[in-house]
């Protein structure tokens, strides 16, 4: 198999997502850090926008979570982790596409706004979020199965996980509160969390405290 390359920064939620469908397909993938701050030229003149994750397999560059996703689902199918049925495809696609643009769209946001009353705002509409999801997926009678669609993975729990992964920063440093009524997303949270593959490449929350304690030094100095 042509080896497959992962250009990767190590705080990114959106290059750990890639990380996570590589381990749960069962492949391996040679990892090359990037730092973002300081981004090499050689790294510019293959990833279009600069950014995190691209993935180069076969002579190929794909950059961006979700289509490194769909390039992996395509070509290892033999572990899927989308529906068979076209509807119930769609219906991931389209939740794919509420985390990112509600739950990591805010949450940049608010990571790198020094206004502690724009922190606060996004906070609570994170936790609105959160009881959306609760209710349309979580709340909605019986369930069969611990994951997003019921009993098997798919691309949707992988693109949300990695947002719970580090909310313990948002907790800690942003004013997020947990929703106490998410109980079947917190039971969620753990399912997908107890998998080998995901405690295989985790993080705890310790280290993510760690790494964004600077930037929280460095908002509280600008507020």
């Amino acid at each position: 198999m042509p080896p497959i390359e992962l250009f990767t920064a190590p705080l990114c939620p959106f290059a750990h997502r890639a990380r996570l469908v590589i381990a749960e397909k069962g492949l391996s993938a040679t990892e090359v850090d990037i730092d973002l701050r300081n981004k090499p030229a050689w790294f510019l003149d293959i990833a279009p926008r600069g950014e995190v994750p691209l993935l180069r397999h076969r002579g190929h560059c794909v950059w961006g979570a979700a289509a490194i996703a769909e390039y992996l689902e395509e070509v290892f199918p033999e572990r899927p982790l989308l529906p068979q049925a076209p509807a119930a495809r769609a219906k991931a696609r389209a939740w794919i596409n509420v985390a990112d643009t509600s739950l990591y769209a805010a949450t940049r946001a608010m990571l790198h706004s020094a206004n502690p009353g724009f922190r606060m705002q996004c906070a609570l509409r994170l936790e609105d979020e959160l009881r959306f999801i609760q209710h349309r997926v979580f709340g909605q009678g019986k369930r069969d199965g611990r994951y997003w669609f019921g009993a098997e993975l798919s691309l949707t729990d992988l693109a949300f996980f990695p947002w719970f992964e580090q909310l313990a920063v948002l907790e800690r440093f942003c004013g997020f509160r947990w929703p106490p009524e998410c109980h079947g997303l917190r039971n969620w949270v753990e399912a997908v969390a107890a998998r080998d593959a995901v405690q295989a490449i985790a993080t705890s929350a310790e280290a993510y405290l760690e790494a964004y304690g600077g930037l929280a030094a460095t908002l509280a100095r600008a507020s």
